[in-house]
């Protein structure tokens, strides 16, 4: 298994909040203490700006460089615009993996699948997710998919993908809940909500939904928003998923 990772990723944080540098250090090192599954570690991949703007404004990476913050969610911390680079980086580093076989994982911070084209939202900077896809594209890959099973919405990346020739986005998410989105599908968008306190089988229902979409549309390249936070006790949202859920 190759994962993907930053140590400066952990640099930055607010006085509590849930977006935090632990979500990165502590699985950091359970996967070094852990001796079942070999690991390669790997650096996050230089990102051109031409990369960056398949997916954002030009206005949008200039102000990623300014002090002040995009809203209560998403603060303008030091030098967030490389952190969120080397997010991207990493993204773009596992796509290259998986277009050669390989088995990888991109474990890094800020996460992106709320930001917008135009706009940074809910802890997000810069759409990972989407500039890889579209990075692939350029590349020469046919058909690529997003199966996003964090409990909240995706907004950024379905707005960012929506009719976009070839793509697929599917969701699993809590609704209502933060972003407020993701309510019905719509296009090349299929989205899966599920309503707060339903029992995890109603999560994994909605997660074969989703994957059945995927299969039917047959693509040449998968990219995950591996959320976790649909995770029994998780602060933001009601969700009841277990280690077993997720290994399932």
């Amino acid at each position: 298994m190759k994962l993907i990772t930053d140590p400066r990723c952990t640099d930055y944080q607010a006085p509590g909040h849930p977006e935090r540098p632990q979500r990165i250090s502590r699985t950091v090192e359970r996967l070094k203490e852990q001796k079942i599954l070999p690991v390669e570690w790997l650096a996050p991949l230089p990102v051109e700006e031409e990369v960056l703007l398949r997916a954002h404004s030009q206005d949008h990476l200039r102000r990623l460089s300014q002090s002040e913050a995009f809203d209560g969610d998403t603060p303008a911390y030091p030098h967030i615009a490389e952190h969120a680079r080397s997010s991207a980086g990493a993204a773009l580093a596992a796509m290259k993996l998986a277009l050669k076989g390989q088995t990888n994982f991109s474990l890094i911070r800020p996460p992106g699948h709320h930001a917008t084209r135009d706009r940074a939202m809910g802890f997000c900077y810069l759409n990972s997710m989407a500039i890889t896809v579209l990075a692939a594209q350029a590349a020469g890959v046919g058909k690529v998919a997003v199966f996003d099973f964090d409990v909240h919405h995706g907004n950024g990346t379905e707005a960012i993908l929506l009719g976009r020739t070839h793509c697929l986005y599917t969701s699993v998410h809590q609704f209502p809940a933060y972003p407020g989105t993701g309510k019905a599908s719509v296009k090349n968008s299929f989205n899966f909500p599920v309503a707060p306190e339903s029992p995890a089988e109603k999560y994994r229902a909605a997660c074969t939904g989703a994957l059945d979409e995927i299969k039917k549309f047959k693509p040449d390249l998968l990219g995950v928003s591996a959320g976790f936070d649909a995770y029994k006790g998780d602060p933001l949202c009601q969700q009841k998923m277990d280690v077993a859920d997720y290994f399932w």
